[in-house]
């Protein structure tokens, strides 16, 4: 079946960010990307505990 993240894609998709936001914004980029994976862990973490905590 055909895989769409293959290693070509992924360098294309890179390219491209590349080009549209230039080499001194990307690390910018990244950094609130991280931030918001972060958020998003620590918001499901705290459901799963506060689903615990009601739960018994």
């Amino acid at each position: 079946m055909f895989n769409a993240m293959n290693p070509g894609s992924i360098l294309l998709i890179a390219l491209v960010v590349l080009l549209l936001f230039g080499g001194k914004k990307i690390p910018e980029l990244m950094k609130g990307l991280g931030r918001g994976v972060k958020e998003f862990k620590d918001a499901t973490n705290k459901d799963e505990k506060e689903q615990e905590d009601s739960e018994g």
